[in-house]
């Protein structure tokens, strides 16, 4: 993995310390879904199993949400969206 600078560390800790609790979990896993070589070490629940054939019927049934409405409903813009994407995970 690449060694990221002290001074963009910085900043990236800045930027999490000012997100409202509902946006930070949702950075969370994303962070967790991106970091590298983390498996799943679990069992899939029957609850689990549930939810995911509960949201496979409903998108039968429904359309998705576009993704600009949920970075808008994450308080975040497409603009932080595109400059994030800058410094993809390696």
């Amino acid at each position: 993995m690449a060694r990221i600078p002290q001074q963009e560390r910085e900043r990236v800790h800045a930027l999490v310390d000012q997100l409202a609790p509902r946006q930070l979990e949702a950075i969370r896993n994303l962070l967790e879904a991106m970091t590298p070589g983390r498996e799943e070490d679990e069992e899939i629940s029957a609850a689990e199993e549930a939810a995911v054939a509960r949201s496979k019927e409903w998108f039968r049934e429904n359309e998705g949400v576009p993704f600009d409405e949920v970075v808008a409903d994450l308080g975040l813009s497409m603009e932080q969206i595109r400059a994030a994407a800058k410094y993809p995970a390696t």
